[in-house]
């Protein structure tokens, strides 16, 4: 069974950095784009950042672009996502998730109905 494990969502004062893990269980996905999604009340899921297989191709939504970055350990199986200068408008239930294509580059990000695995979530709450 496969299971993606999110860790690493809390509050954070405004400017502060939060870093988000998402461990992977069940299989390996080194052969696999993964990525980040975010979702506020109200609001649609959203990519912020995507990661290709070999963690070579990155890509960004505009609104994170310089103050996120997206890594990942194929040895470990995890997808990390390192945010700094946080802004109250960051504040959302963060996803991560596993692209259903292998190999892919994500030159245009990770589109939700692309996705194949989903992670339950953690929660980021950016105070101002």
């Amino acid at each position: 069974q496969v299971q993606l494990v999110e860790s690493g969502g809390g509050l954070v004062q405004a400017g502060g950095s939060l870093r988000l893990s998402c461990a992977a269980s069940g299989r390996t996905f080194s052969s696999y784009a993964m990525g980040w999604f975010r979702q506020a009340p109200g609001n649609e899921r959203e990519s912020v950042a995507a990661i290709s297989w070999s963690g070579g191709r990155t890509y960004y939504a505009e609104s994170v672009k310089g103050r996120f970055t997206i890594s990942r350990d194929n040895a470990k199986n995890t997808v990390y996502l390192l945010m700094s200068s946080l802004k109250p408008e960051d504040t959302a239930v963060y996803y991560c998730a596993v692209d259903r294509a292998r190999y892919s580059t994500v030159v245009a990000g990770i589109r939700p109905e692309e996705v194949n695995y989903w992670g339950q979530g953690t929660q980021v709450t950016v105070s101002s």
